[in-house]
């Protein structure tokens, strides 16, 4: 595809009056992302205006889009305080109101009684009837239109014929070619490139418009195939890309000290692995013995094991005389891996630091310190862990937790300072054959030469990622899945309460704490908010002081000092708090098992993640644990269908379903911040079939036909991989 860019005039000298500046056609282009004829081309239509006939207007229904000659019987101007144009129009069935809220004097000649026009336009059932609302206006009796109209998406001050006449002039100036060869589109029954792009743009007359509407069309799914294949070829040079690079090989020593100090941590444990904890640390194992760097998620529901596995991995790497980095999005979060990590390590002789943006320099100097030395270290730490400054000597393992709420941009900085120059020279990098030895892998890195060693990295998360995501995203990932719960933990029982019931929550709270047990109140806002106006996490607190005496209850919520907050949380932990209302900084990582109420203030204004995620808090003791989700009555549809997917299922995977159908791809994983669309034209809802078939298509391509499939990746990404490498 030629990539010959639209031209462009001179951009204007600012004036130095405050008025704005007009913008350039090329650079209301470039708001759109339409910089070469590429972009043009592939500028889709949003919808379609149907020019090629003529409608009766007795015929005519709301909703509809209409093209109809008509007469025009009267017109005149309605008083008031915005003055509005009103014409009555008619044809040989039947009469229709036209209105116009802004006109101009031309339009009142135009349409002078006894004038015959064309009118088209969006049929609405106004106060008086059947009405159009700024209808377009042309001399009647002229030729149809022999093909669908496009309506494209625009933005202001681009019209949409200047849209439509820069991307005809790009499909004037590229010859198409199609990259795939006829054999693969015969194979996977797709229609030819080009006819399918220029029929989305110029739907023939009698085309099916509800077809190409809901992108079902032949034409359609040849664009979407396409979009899919680019990304399948794109994640399986990024796995190939991966298997390249050089990473420590952390294999048991000659002593079997690996073995030993991942069979003490086993050991010291007070529980038993399940069988899926065991399958996944057997993955890890074996990855992490590899001399290329495991890029492994590591995925389960809340409350199913996970930092236990992970402490496993980080065994593993420092018994080979490496250092491991744990890296948590909140400082409660990291703070309580940290704890945790620190009392199963302790009987170990293993040293583990911490490392937190609250910390002062004279905190932090004795950390960096241990950093650079070459020495066995397990690290816990926010986004401070990638602040410059921070240099790790022997960094061997990343672990990052709730790896989703990472940008990408964090994620590729920590495992840039992790990377360490390699002995020798610049011998070029000699792949491992796949028919290597576990045993010979050490010898044969040490003898392989490159410009440097990448950490390994096994990212975690506790919102499941679905089938179709993971096909379609994560396909250069290797992905080990914990399916289930420790022994003995109970479901937890959801309930939906409106917050008019407030007293009966109050004394089963009460109830609860007279009991021994411990309640987690979680409200939405810190302070009150004029356009939301919900029970703030400080009124609740004062409300609940005075309505549970005898009763100690914290505060905690984002704008406190890392001080104040680790002291409520440490006083929650050791039962000296037995109500803790907090914001959703408590969404994860605190592990309290004698809190097994948990109350949701305005559940309906959480996400669904949010909300699983925090019902997650509660259940980690033997008690049978509940989660009281209160909500306003005056619901909305997307409300009350969130609130009752909560209520039926405490299944992470089913959850994460429903919540990718309503966040989409770039949010649940964590690149909206990419400001790009991830699939601009494929959807993983309706198209997952497809997803399937462009993989296989990739394999394909990559094993058969590799220019075919350069020339595919060429054409539809153009520099934009690395989206989907991260």
């Amino acid at each position: 595809m030629a990539n010959a860019s639209i031209s462009r005039s001179q951009p204007v000298k600012a004036k130095r009056s405050p008025a704005k500046r007009t913008l350039t056609q090329a650079e209301r282009f470039a708001r759109l992302g339409l910089h070469n004829d590429a972009d043009f081309m592939l500028h889709v239509p949003l919808r379609y205006e149907d020019e090629t006939q003529l409608h009766d207007l007795s015929q005519i229904r709301p909703g509809q889009f209409v093209q109809a000659d008509v007469e025009v019987t009267d017109q005149h101007i309605a008083p008031g305080v915005r003055r509005q144009l009103i014409v009555q129009v008619q044809d040989h069935t039947g009469s229709l109101r036209l209105r116009w809220l802004h006109f101009y004097p031309s339009l009142l000649k135009q349409l002078a009684p006894g004038q015959r026009v064309r009118i088209r336009g969006e049929v609405r059932d106004g106060f008086h009837g059947l009405e159009l609302v700024h209808p377009k206006v042309t001399q009647a009796d002229q030729p149809l239109a022999q093909a669908l109209t496009p309506i494209y998406p625009t933005t202001d001050g681009l019209r949409q014929d200047s849209l439509a006449k820069a991307i005809q002039a790009a499909f004037s100036r590229t010859q198409l070619t199609d990259t795939l060869p006829e054999a693969i589109r015969q194979h996977f029954n797709l229609a030819e490139f080009a006819q399918a792009l220029y029929t989305v743009h110029h739907p023939p007359k009698g085309a099916d418009q509800q077809a190409l509407l809901s992108r079902t069309h032949p034409a359609w799914a040849r664009i979407k195939f396409d979009e899919l294949l680019a990304q399948q070829l794109s994640l399986a040079a990024a796995r190939e890309a991966r298997r390249q690079q050089r990473a420590p090989v952390l294999q048991a020593q000659s002593d079997g000290s690996v073995s030993s100090l991942v069979a003490q941590l086993r050991a010291h444990l007070p529980f038993q692995l399940t069988a899926a904890q065991e399958r996944v640390v057997h993955e890890i194992h074996a990855d992490l013995q590899q001399p290329y760097p495991m890029h492994r998620l590591l995925q389960g529901d809340v409350g199913s094991g996970k930092t236990v596995v992970a402490a496993l991995a980080a065994a593993q790497a420092l018994a080979a005389g490496y250092q491991v980095a744990v890296m948590a999005p909140t400082e409660i979060l990291a703070e309580q891996h940290y704890l945790k990590l620190a009392a199963w390590f302790a009987p170990l002789a293993i040293e583990v630091v911490w490392l937190s943006g609250s910390m002062t320099v004279k905190q932090r100097r004795p950390v960096l310190e241990r950093l650079a030395q070459a020495e066995p270290l397990l690290i816990v730490g926010t986004q401070a862990l990638i602040q410059e400054g921070v240099e790790f000597a022997r960094l061997g393992l990343i672990i990052l937790d709730e790896q989703h709420r990472f940008g990408v941009g964090q994620r590729l900085a920590l495992s840039k300072k992790g990377e360490q120059p390699t002995k020798g020279g610049g011998e070029a990098f000699r792949p491992i054959q796949s028919s290597a030895e576990p045993q010979d892998l050490a010898s044969v890195a040490s003898s392989t030469v490159n410009s440097a060693l990448l950490p390994h990295q096994l990212s975690m998360s506790a919102t499941p990622i679905p089938r179709t995501l993971a096909m379609s995203f994560l396909a250069d990932l290797d992905v080990s899945v914990i399916d289930e719960l420790p022994v003995g933990r109970k479901p937890i029982v959801t309930k939906l309460i409106a917050d008019v019931r407030r007293d009966e929550i109050l004394a089963y709270v009460a109830q609860q704490v007279a009991q021994g047990g411990q309640v987690y109140w979680v409200c939405p806002l810190v302070e009150e908010s004029e356009s939301l106006q919900l029970q703030t996490a400080v009124d609740t607190h004062h409300y609940l002081v005075e309505h549970l005496p005898g009763v100690q209850v914290g505060l905690v919520h984002g704008k406190l000092k890392a001080a104040e907050k680790a002291a409520v949380m440490d006083a929650f932990r050791a039962n000296q708090v037995q109500v803790l209302v907090a914001t959703t900084v408590i969404e994860v990582g605190v592990d309290v098992p004698n809190a097994n109420l948990m109350i949701i203030e305005h559940a309906e204004r959480f996400g669904l993640a949010q909300l699983h995620q925090l019902r997650g808090r509660v259940g980690r003791g033997a008690a049978q644990a509940v989660c009281v989700l209160l909500y306003q009555p005056q619901l909305s549809a997307d409300g009350r269908a969130r609130l009752r997917a909560m209520h039926e299922t405490n299944d992470g995977f089913k959850i994460a379903q429903y919540d990718l159908e309503l966040r989409g791809p770039g949010e649940f994983l964590g690149l909206r911040q990419s400001g790009q669309a991830l699939l601009r034209f494929a959807d993983l809802q309706t198209d997952a079939h497809m997803i399937e078939q462009a993989k296989a298509c990739a394999q394909l391509l990559r094993t058969q036909y590799p220019k075919v499939a350069q020339a595919h990746l060429e054409r539809w990404l153009q520099g934009r991989e690395d989206l989907l490498r991260t």
